[in-house]
């Protein structure tokens, strides 16, 4: 990836002395790793969580080297995950989708059991449907 030329100045002049620097690294190490840990959540949650690993990956690689190589084979690994999801057969496509949405109204069902069984949670004074 080509390095924006005002990008590097402003780097080196943040870093032209000790304590700038060090407080320059800090900070963006603090960002990084909360938009990193962010994305980790949004794996498992609804959200971009591939967005918001590589977001956190390319702060700490201003930073780090390490970030640099992580960021680089996170990268290389996504365009190829594109790749397959472009060249895929659009029945398995729609297979995998009928399947999700068998899945989902399955959970939904056994939600709504649940509820119908054992009555609606009570949260005590939080609870919205009091």
């Amino acid at each position: 990836m080509a390095e924006v030329h005002w990008l590097r100045r402003l780097h080196e002049r943040l870093h032209a002395h000790p304590v700038s620097g060090a407080i320059t690294k800090l900070v963006v190490t603090v960002a990084g790793l909360l938009v990193l840990t962010a994305g980790l959540v949004m794996m498992v949650t609804p959200g971009p969580g591939i967005v918001g690993i590589l977001a956190g990956l390319g702060l700490l690689a201003l930073e780090w080297e390490w970030a640099r190589r992580w960021l680089s084979t996170a990268r290389h690994k996504a365009a190829v995950a594109a790749e397959r999801a472009r060249t895929m057969d659009p029945a398995v496509r729609r297979r995998r989708a009928l399947l999700l949405g068998l899945a989902l109204a399955l959970a939904c069902v056994a939600a709504a059991a649940l509820v119908w069984r054992f009555g609606w949670p009570g949260f005590g004074s939080l609870n919205p449907l009091r």
